[in-house]
């Protein structure tokens, strides 16, 4: 293809917007066909995450396993679209669940327009480890080898962290990775990479970070400190060794120091 086939000016841009606006609309709405209707038949749609070139024949299966579960639901655009004749930038983050808030993708896309369809779009992500502000941020390339999209990966953060916020099984003290998998539908190996490889944690210690959660919103509902071993095992914890180095990490002091600080600011409480 030849330059003067493709001429970059002003009037392009503007019917790039356009397209670009409609398809961007078209994902929010979760409109399957829309979004098909604005590829080129020659597309080539590069995720570079996946380490994955598809054509149109594979791109509806693709397309519908990304789009956005809910209406309206939106990424985090992280600059404004910008658009430059048949060229279009879009950068977009998620965060991801279960990893305290330090841990997204940013991802961002370039698409080309022509004829008024979308003729090639090539995207990249990034994995963001956002470590305590005194130490700043860390980023790395990241790539799937396990056949799930940047969007897809943060699903899946997603549903496990509504598994475990509605169910609690890690109440069980015997939990275990296999069970975690059949009760969300997703495989042993998929939940392994997103811990391991994406949260940076094993699954013993998220498990463990949830029961941890558990125990401190008890003590801080009831502001009854009772027995703190005989808590730690009703929350799951298996061995008061775990669960004391699981605090430790967390809050940066013994369980005794913290429940010496709840029943402080208690009287505090009650004087004011």
């Amino acid at each position: 293809m030849q330059d003067d086939d493709f001429p970059d000016d002003a009037a392009q841009t503007e019917r790039t917007r356009e397209t670009i606006l409609l398809y961007h609309l078209s994902w929010r709405c979760r409109d399957l066909e829309a979004v098909m209707a604005l590829f080129h038949p020659d597309i080539e749609y590069n995720d570079f995450f996946q380490q994955r070139s598809m054509r149109l024949d594979e791109l509806r299966e693709y397309v519908e396993d990304n789009l956005p579960r809910r209406p309206g639901e939106m990424l985090e655009h992280v600059d404004r679209i910008r658009i430059d004749g048949h060229t279009a930038f879009i950068q977009y983050r998620f965060a991801l669940q279960g990893s305290e808030g330090l841990a997204s993708f940013r991802t961002g896309e370039s698409i080309t327009v022509r004829d008024g369809l979308i003729w090639r779009i090539n995207e990249y992500a990034t994995l963001v480890h956002e470590v305590r502000a005194s130490k700043g941020a860390s980023t790395r390339p990241a790539t799937s080898r396990l056949g799930l999209s940047a969007w897809q990966l943060s699903m899946l953060a997603q549903d496990l962290q509504d598994y475990f916020n509605k169910h609690q099984p890690f109440l069980d003290p015997e939990l275990d990775l296999q069970q975690v998998a059949t009760a969300t539908g997703y495989s042993r190996n998929q939940i392994s990479h997103l811990l391991n490889q994406v949260l940076g944690q094993s699954f013993y210690r998220y498990v463990n970070q949830a029961r941890l959660q558990y125990l401190l919103d008890g003590l801080e509902a009831s502001g009854d400190a009772g027995r703190v071993d005989e808590l730690a095992f009703a929350a799951g914890f298996n061995s008061l060794s775990a669960f004391y180095k699981c605090f430790r990490e967390r809050m940066g002091m013994t369980p005794k120091a913290y429940l010496k600080q709840i029943s402080s600011r208690a009287r505090t409480q009650d004087k004011a």
